[in-house]
Parts: C-alpha cells; structure tokens; sequence
C-alpha cells in the first residue's frame, strides 16, 4: 500500500485548508498546547501546520525524523526555532500576505476610533452618560498622514487614507521616491514626517534598528495633537515614552494594536482615556485566516513535492515576482537539457540572466537549473531545497550572472556550464509574446527556435546535403514522428545542427542508427516529459 504523506494540524485551522490539502495526504490532528500529546504524534509528521500557540523547538524537531517541512498558517514565526529546524533540514514557511488587507484595515479603524475618541465614548455610554461635548474629535479631511514603513501593509494604509482626502508622507529608507510618487506618497526623512504629520501609523518589522524608533525625542518633535497608530509590532514606539506624551497632551490619542510584552493586561497604557487597544487582532479575521491555512496547505504541498516553495523562509528563493514566475519552468528545462547535451556533471554552472526580467530578484532562476541540471543524473528526488547541495556534493560551483542589457531579446535565460576537459556547454531560452511560450534559442553557439516540448533531440554534423532526408527517414521508420525541425550551422561547410522536436521519445538504438547514418559529431536526446 503507499504510503500518504502525514500533515499533523496541531491547531484549528479553516476547512478550507483541509480541503487545499486533499486526499493524498493522511491529515491527524492534535492539541498543540498539549506538549506530551504532540511530541507523541509529531514522530509520524511528514508535515506540521501550526498557528501560534504551538511551540515549534529543537526538543521537538528532535522527536520528528520523518519531519519535512513545518509551516505557521500566519505571518509571525516567533514560536518555531528557525535555526534549529534548518540544521535539521526542515523547511519552514508561513503566510507573509495573509493578513494584509486585514492588518491595514484594523489600522484604519484604530485611527479612526482614536480620533474620533469612539472607545472611552462608548464606555461613558454604558455607564449611563450621555457627553457629546467631551469626547469631540477629529477629521481626517485635508489632513496628514505619516506613514512610517512603506511597505505592503503600508501601502494599503495610504491607499485607503487617501480616499479620505488625507495627505500622505512617508518614511522609508528602503524605498525610492519615485516608486513612492507613483502611488501619490511624497517620500520625506523621519525628522520631517514627525514635524508634519497630524496622523502617524506605523507600518514597520520589528529589528533591532527598528525598536524604539519612536522614543522620548521623537515624540517631543511631533506636532501637538497628534493621533498615532501601532498595529506593526510592539517596542517600535517606545511604550513608556508614549504614556508620558498621551498624558501631556502632546500626543492626542493612540490606537495600538501591539505591545512590547504580550499578553499585557496591566499596560499603564490602557488605563488612558484617550488610547483605544486591541490585543493583537491584525490577523483576527475570518478571511485572514482562510487566506493564511489555505496559502500553508499549498506551501506544503509544494514542498512535500519537492518543488519551490516562495513563502519558505529558510531557503534560498522567498518572494517570486510574477513577471519571474513564467521563468522558472523554462530555466528547469534549460537545465535539463543542458545536462543532457554535457553527458556529464559540470565543473561550473554559470546561468546568466539578461534584459527586463533582471529588474526583479532572479536568484530563483538558479535554484531552477539546478534541479533542472541535476533531476535526470541522481535517484534522489531533487528539489529546490537540495539542489544546491547536490551541487557542491558533486563539485559543481554556481555562479548567477544578471545583466539588464540583451541586444535580441527582451530577456534572456542561459544556462553555461564547463566540462572536465575544459570544454564548454551552453543553452539559451526565452519567453515571447502575451501568452509567454517557451523558446530554445541557442544551443552550444547555433541559433535556434524551437519550442522545448516533451521529446527533444539534438544532432550535430558536418553541413552536407542530403542529411535532414536521412534523419527523416531513419525516424519515419522506427515510427517517430517530427513535430518540428531546424537546421543551423555556424559557417558554410562547417559543423551544423538539427534541433528536432518530436511526438515521442527516440528509443536509444534509433539514436545510434542516426549517428552512425551521419557520421554525427554528437546525438543527443531530451526527454522532459
């Protein structure tokens, strides 16, 4: 009987997630929190999907041979040793775009609350007191907001505010003005955003450069009457420091959704009128969390498959543009072919990238030819993870090569590889056209075209009449049928190619007829099937 690949949920996730994992997988569940229960069943895990509460450490990877890859249905991975699983060689992934629409949201609605003084006007209302003129507000209109962390969130945040007619500036080392201009944000330094803004939201990681990057000075500097916004991370506006300008005025208001210590009942904080707080509520939506279990249920599928995963966080990839994405099958079978075409495992593998696509991170193309180039030479399943391995077990240094520039296309994928014997092995594709069709375009120096389907073959001779009739023939009779064909040469009268791609797969014998037909220099197949 074959063996389904064991998930163990240690958390409740969304149907859904259940759903995206389907019958191949035998899915257990237990309760995480319950520590002997889950290390009793984790030792069957191929898979493990948590949430928060689970604790994900050394102890337990310890207990999880068969464990491949651990995946948090959320953003934050505070509770699974990163380190300590990929010494293990576990993958780890979470669902870093999950929660956007629902963390950018629950800010807008923190600083709305606090502005228009929505939480202690509620309490006073059930306490029987009816205060109109107490608790008035704020508008947004015509004023500014400062954003600090231009990122995803950040930008959902500018969005949304703007369509209040609220000015936006932000701060934000890492990104550039113009991309900032483009979505209607004038782009400032911090010194700036605190003198200007009326609105603050923070919208930033928590690092080390990042804690307390609202302190004392900072909020001395803002201008009175500001209403500040956390629902990033705790410790990024000094807490202690923020009481004290709440409780002078400086500060306005505060909405925060986090705090340097969770869970935090007894914040100094909270006892404040004018602070409206939510306990960590970013992700707390029901689409959120759908979003979250659906994403980790197909990053483990993936990963299970031995294929990229693009939200793994402790291997080489990560994010994936998608003007790369339609790279990543072509590069496969770039390497794939050029396995084929070398006979042999290289000494060095350059891919070189050039044109448009280098705007983007293309360190995944590398992952890409790798398990491309070694797929069809190991029995081991190669995956995106163990390729590089694979690679330096055998020898084989990478190097990824990226350059805006290429003359003929728009961009170009070449995979260029030496031999023991110093010789040299090389082939190039692109992507053409709206619907991006896979193009061979160089092979070993000769100029091609042709699309790499599931059967390739490639024949190089010296230029003479009569061969494509003898190839043709020798093909029609062993039952092969050609599906397209290109004849190149370098030089009249020197060496020339036949590129062919056919119906099915060219049986060995049928190969070695052609070469000898020939007088071939080299015959080689490619099944990619």
């Amino acid at each position: 009987m074959t063996h389904r690949p064991v998930v163990l949920i240690s958390e409740p996730l969304s149907p859904a997630t259940v759903a995206e994992l389907g019958p191949e997988f035998e899915v257990r569940t237990c309760d995480g929190t319950d520590r002997e229960a889950l290390l009793a069943e984790v030792g069957a895990a191929d898979a493990l999907l948590v949430r928060s509460q689970t604790r994900v450490d050394a102890e337990l990877l310890d207990r999880a041979p068969r464990l491949k890859v651990v995946a948090r249905a959320g953003v934050g991975l505070d509770n699974v040793d990163v380190r300590a699983a990929t010494q293990q060689g576990v993958m780890v992934v979470n669902a870093p775009t999950s929660n956007l629409v629902s963390a950018a949201e629950l800010a807008v609605a923190l600083l709305l609350a606090a502005a228009r003084h929505v939480s202690p006007a509620h309490a006073a209302l059930r306490r029987g007191e009816w205060e109109r003129t107490r608790f008035t507000g704020t508008e947004l209109f015509e004023k500014t907001l400062g954003i600090v962390g231009l990122g995803r969130v950040g930008v959902l945040v500018a969005q949304r505010l703007a369509a209040f007619g609220m000015r936006v500036i932000a701060y934000d080392p890492y990104v550039q003005a113009g991309r900032a201009a483009q979505m209607g944000v004038r782009l400032v330094d911090l010194d700036t955003l605190l003198l200007e803004s009326d609105f603050m939201s923070v919208h930033l990681p928590r690092t080390v450069e990042t804690v307390g990057l609202i302190g004392a000075a900072e909020l001395a500097r803002v201008r009175p009457g500001l209403v500040l916004v956390n629902a990033a991370r705790g410790g990024i506006v000094d807490e202690a420091a923020l009481h004290d300008a709440l409780k002078t005025g400086r500060v306005a208001a505060a909405g925060l959704d986090v705090f340097t210590e969770e869970p935090c009942p007894d914040s100094p904080l909270l006892a404040l009128d004018n602070v409206v707080a939510t306990p960590h509520l970013g992700a707390a939506t029901a689409e959120a969390q759908e979003k979250a279990g659906v994403a980790v249920a197909r990053s483990v599928r993936l990963a299970l498959a031995g294929e990229l995963v693009p939200d793994a966080v402790n291997v080489q990839g990560g994010v994936i543009a998608e003007d790369v994405r339609p790279g990543i099958p072509l590069t496969e079978k770039l390497g794939r072919v050029f396995t084929a075409l070398a006979g042999e495992v290289a000494q060095q593998i350059d891919v070189e990238v050039r044109g448009e696509i280098t705007e983007y991170d293309v360190r995944v193309l590398e992952l890409a030819a790798l398990k491309g180039a070694f797929s069809d030479i190991v029995e081991e399943q190669v995956s995106y993870v163990n390729a590089p391995l694979l690679a330096a077990e055998r020898g084989t240094s990478v190097r990824l090569v990226a350059d805006p520039e290429s003359p003929d296309h728009r961009s170009l994928i070449t995979v260029r590889g030496t031999l023991a014997d110093g010789s040299q092995v090389s082939v190039a594709g692109t992507l053409v056209g709206i619907a991006q069709r896979e193009r061979l375009v160089e092979v070993n120096g000769f100029d091609v075209d042709l699309e790499p389907t599931e059967h390739l073959a490639f024949c190089v001779y010296a230029d003479r009449p009569g061969i494509i009739g003898t190839v043709g023939g020798i093909l029609g009779d062993a039952g092969v049928n050609i599906a397209g064909m290109q004849v190149c040469r370098r030089d009249r009268g020197g060496d020339a190619l036949v590129a062919l791609s056919v119906d099915s797969a060219i049986p060995a014998e049928v190969l070695a007829e052609i070469q000898v037909a020939i007088d071939a220099v080299s015959v080689h197949a490619v099944d990619l099937a």
